[in-house]
């Protein structure tokens, strides 16, 4: 473990909950995403695209081959790169990462970031499992690694993920090209900055257990625990604050077991006494997602984006995929080509302003909301009856029983967007 990594800022918190923890036949998933403070999260849609044989794909810091096919996909993501920290493909799949150390050395070399595979796993695959095997199979075969903050400072880690559908979900917990998986199918589960796949593995690198045994770590006799095997003898500090936001997330989705639905997901992530919702001079939560699916195949996921930091100072907006989606250019940074520092050698020689409409509208109104007086009061809670607006039409349209309209759905999170900016002008 290198020393730039030892102060370096790191946390998130994934959620996922499936029936019977829900109070309804859905599977509710959620991730707060925590980055450097000032890092710019836009929410971003690519349509469902075809590819001639041959063809090649850039992600942030690799060239690698495309897939015939991809799914459409909707994506929370740092402006600055090519993946994404969480998002969601219209098969219903959803996905979050988490930063995790483990005594495998971290690569700094540039290969795969986490968020290259977030972002290759909804394109490429229509089921929580397809995604699971993709992520798989790209990270056995080009490994993960690479500066994964916009500063020349190297700061590298290994991931793990949540990768959810309307049937199931599954975590995938990574040590370099190493990896185990655990097959989740009733209850809730969170993932926090470590490991927690111990004895119940459902799927694993083949070379796994072999690899620890010729490296110490484990003897080969005995059952095998991922976790105690790979995990840190003596972990950093800030890995301790992880396993304290990890136990209290756990806490939080128990004490909603039977019950838990988006609105639940929605006040975990906005936590602040837990840790899950951050907010610090260093780091903060610089975007946050929550989505709804149902395990009726007739009704349509929905999924939420704050686009903006901090969820207890923000609104969470529904997107829904259907045939015709309206692009929404208030939460798309700008595009600066071939002279953004990302893609000159050396990388990060300077910052860019990143900053999307949305954001600079809310920037505006958490000053306002932060000021103690009235009138922030008055906005925080104009925002407060936004949400509950959006998640009551919601609701409504996924317990009426009657048909989805698409058609009624086609600007709902370009409208949302809209509406919010306009209230904090």
């Amino acid at each position: 473990m290198t020393a730039s990594i030892v102060c370096a800022p790191s946390s998130c918190d994934c959620f996922v909950a499936l029936p019977p923890a829900t109070e309804r036949k859905e599977v509710i998933f959620g991730k707060n995403s925590d980055r450097p403070w000032d890092e710019v999260q836009e929410v971003v849609y690519f349509p469902a695209a075809v590819y001639v044989p041959g063809s090649k794909v850039e992600c942030t810091y690799i060239e690698i081959e495309q897939v015939e096919k991809t799914h459409a996909v909707i994506l929370s993501k740092p402006a600055w790169l090519w993946g994404a920290e969480m998002g969601a493909n219209s098969h219903g799949v959803c996905i979050g990462n988490e930063a995790v150390w483990t005594k495998e050395p971290v690569n700094e070399e540039e290969a795969l970031l986490g968020m290259d595979l977030v972002r290759l796993g909804l394109e490429r695959g229509s089921t929580a499992k397809e995604a699971l095997d993709v992520i798989t199979s790209l990270l056995e075969q080009y490994g993960q690694g690479g500066n994964c903050k916009e500063s020349p400072e190297a700061f590298s880690y290994h991931n793990t993920f949540l990768i959810v559908d309307r049937k199931e979900a599954w975590v995938l917990e990574t040590s370099g090209q190493y990896w185990a998986a655990q097959q989740i199918t009733e209850g809730a589960k969170n993932i926090s900055n470590q490991l927690t796949i111990t004895t119940e593995i459902s799927f694993e690198h083949p070379e796994l257990r072999n690899y620890a045994q010729r490296r110490g770590w484990w003897s080969g006799v005995g059952e095998f625990n991922f976790s105690k095997v790979f995990s840190l003898t003596n972990p950093a500090t800030r890995m301790e604050a992880a396993n304290v936001r990890y136990t209290g997330g756990k806490e939080l989705l128990c004490k909603q077991a039977g019950s838990i639905q988006a609105e639940t997901i929605m006040d975990i992530l906005r936590d602040k006494e837990s840790g899950i919702c951050v907010d610090s001079e260093t780091i903060c939560t610089t975007g946050s997602m929550v989505s709804i699916l149902p395990q009726d195949a007739g009704l349509p996921c929905v999924h939420f984006f704050t686009a903006t930091p901090d969820p207890s100072r923000s609104v969470f907006k529904p997107f829904i995929f259907i045939n015709d989606v309206m692009p929404v250019p208030m939460v798309i940074s700008p595009n600066y080509g071939d002279d953004d520092p990302v893609r000159k050698q050396p990388r990060f020689q300077r910052k860019l302003d990143r900053r999307h409409e949305l954001y600079q509208a809310h920037q505006q109104a958490r000053a306002v909301m932060e000021s103690g007086q009235e009138d922030g009061a008055k906005l925080h809670q104009t925002m407060q009856n936004l949400e509950r607006q959006a998640l009551n039409a919601i609701k409504n349209m996924l317990t009426s029983g009657g048909t989805f309209d698409p058609e009624e759905m086609t600007d709902l999170f370009f409208d949302c967007v809209d509406t919010e900016i306009k209230f904090y002008k």
